[in-house]
């Protein structure tokens, strides 16, 4: 009985602690707009759950203090996260919860009730937020929209959508020193490819994979299919699909043959139960994702690759497509592709480290697995 109280008292006491004395700020967002918001702002909407993965790096002691309601995807798209929030910060649990802006499921009238000082959305989502005239109804009640991006172009965006956010919170220094550990860890892997001669091995990114019986999703230029390029590799449906997200055909994937196949992975029971993805993230079952990532190996696409025949089918958080932590997907590509030349480098170590200096929740195992291990 006593929850919701200590809830409300947790998120009232985080709040009141803030101080500062907000002033408008003109912000541009990765859609070029200019935005002027009453910064820091005390009372976000986040238009989408994931969002926690941005914020949560900035406002680590209480990342839901300024959350007034968010998008319930969380809770369904990475509920190993959800938990691992829930168990430290319980008062996630009484926040309102709204449905898509994309899907039309959005309540602008529960969300202005909330007097929210911003809503935080998903450069995704723009073409649907306008068409539905979302952003025009919130402008009429004087709620700004602000677009941020860590899927659409996360090499372009997500450093930027982390200053944003920043500036948004009065964060900017903490923002500042979250930008150039990135920085710093994409170096390792871009400063010793470029000094280095190499072969290119060529990748096949399983978007995924599993998820549905049709095969298979993959990655253009974009997303996944870049970090397989700065990781030294080649991905194959990079001179194939005109956009970021699209499909190969098993035909396709078979001329192409593979050195790797790289699936992503979650865990998905709330989207498709029993399904046939690898459950990857943190805390998750290796012994299972292991044995769901042999299956997918089996699919007419894969027959006869030398990416199954060499032990060379891996398995990776499908969430490091949409959050500011891509750089750890970098490395861990880089040293399945070039394992001599990333002799040293330790991709665990640098999401344990992750966890310790930048993030609310504490580092779980489970995030990546390969065929040939056991």
């Amino acid at each position: 009985m006593l929850a919701r109280p200590t809830a409300f008292l947790t998120i009232t006491l985080a709040a009141a602690s803030h101080g500062a004395i907000a002033e408008p700020v003109t912000i541009t967002d990765i859609a070029g707009r200019e935005v002027t918001v009453e910064a820091p702002a005390d009372r976000i909407i986040l238009g989408e759950g994931r969002q926690i993965y941005l914020l949560g790096a900035l406002e680590r002691e209480a990342p839901f203090a300024r959350v007034v309601g968010w998008r319930e995807d969380l809770l369904q798209a990475d509920p190993d996260s959800y938990a691992a929030y829930a168990e430290k910060f319980p008062e996630l649990k009484e926040l309102p919860t709204f449905g898509g802006f994309k899907d039309g499921t959005f309540d602008v009238e529960q969300a202005a009730a909330l007097k929210p000082d911003v809503v935080l959305m998903n450069l995704e989502s723009r073409a649907a937020t306008e068409d539905a005239g979302y952003d025009d109804k919130l402008a009429e009640l004087g709620i700004p929209i602000v677009y941020v991006d860590f899927r659409e172009d996360p090499m372009a965006h997500s450093i930027k959508s982390m200053r944003i956010m920043g500036k948004l919170i009065g964060q900017e220094e903490r923002a500042r020193e979250y930008v150039a550990y990135v920085e710093e860890q994409m170096a390792r892997v871009t400063d010793v490819l470029a000094k280095e001669e190499f072969e290119r091995p060529s990748v096949f990114v399983d978007r995924a994979g599993g998820y549905s019986e049709d095969c298979c999703m993959t990655f253009g230029d974009g997303n996944f299919g870049e970090y397989v390029e700065i990781a030294g590799g080649t991905n194959i449906a990079g001179d194939i699909l005109p956009t970021t997200f699209g499909t190969m055909n098993p035909e396709q994937i078979i001329a192409a043959n593979p050195d790797h196949v790289i699936v992503t992975g979650g865990q998905w029971e709330a989207y498709v139960p029993g399904g046939a993805w690898v459950g990857v993230g943190p805390g998750s079952d290796m012994e299972a994702a292991h044995t769901k990532l042999e299956a997918l190996t089996r699919r007419t696409a894969m027959t006869g690759i030398d990416a199954v025949e060499n032990g060379q089918f891996h398995a990776i958080w499908h969430q490091f497509y949409d959050n500011p932590y891509y750089f750890v997907a970098v490395q861990r590509i880089a040293k399945w592709l070039h394992p001599d030349l990333f002799a040293d480098l330790d991709p665990e170590a640098t999401l344990k480290e992750l966890h310790e200096r930048f993030l609310p929740v504490s580092y779980q195992p489970g995030y990546w697995i390969s065929l040939d291990e056991q």
